[in-house]
């Protein structure tokens, strides 16, 4: 009976020390982040808040800023999904929602740009920039359109979800202008 108590004893105390060496890794590793974030390296601070999520994949704040380090790096394809993971672990943030919403309205102009292409099996890529002409007007596939009034759509309800989370948020004329164009895009794609 010693020995089982001896054995269980040691073995809650490596876990405990594991949980605090990993916690003390992925706070480490947010704070290298951050100060990244805060120098404009988002390479640097993207690569910190991935290992972060590897030791850690239920934290949060590391979803969010890596959504805002993909957001400020304007790869808007990995801030959309990182945004949405953020809302799964924590789906009460208002800031969250708008960030979402933005990125999604920025992901429909690269689309519509060409700045961002569907491939065969509807996953969206960057084009390489020799690969881009900007003198022609870039003509969407029909899945980028379609996928394309979904981000409206889905940018629209996350505005919404905002300002129901936020009901006295300072930008709120703001995000209703936007809400009331996006409105107007999808009803005219919709007659199209």
């Amino acid at each position: 009976m010693k020995k089982v108590l001896l054995i269980v004893s040691i073995l809650t105390v490596a876990v405990i020390s594991t949980a605090c060496i990993n916690n003390f890794a992925v706070q480490d590793l947010n704070n290298k982040a951050q100060t990244y974030m805060q120098k404009g390296d988002y390479t640097q601070a993207i690569e910190r808040l991935k290992s972060s999520i590897d030791l850690d994949p239920t934290i949060f704040e590391t979803h969010y800023n890596l959504a805002v380090a993909y957001t400020q790096s304007e790869d808007y394809i990995n801030a959309v999904e990182e945004y949405k993971k953020a809302i799964e672990i924590k789906s009460d943030v208002a800031d969250v929602y708008y960030s979402l919403a933005t990125a999604q309205n920025n992901l429909v102009i690269d689309l519509e740009q060409g700045r961002v292409r569907m491939n065969v099996d509807d996953s969206l890529y960057t084009p390489k920039a020799e690969d881009l002409n900007f003198d022609e007007k870039y003509e969407m596939s029909e899945k980028e359109l379609s996928l394309s009034e979904e981000l409206r759509a889905s940018a629209l309800q996350n505005y919404a979800k905002y300002l129901e989370l936020n009901p006295n948020a300072k930008n709120k004329s703001e995000v209703e202008k936007q809400m009331e164009y996006l409105s107007g895009a999808n009803k005219t794609s919709d007659e199209e």
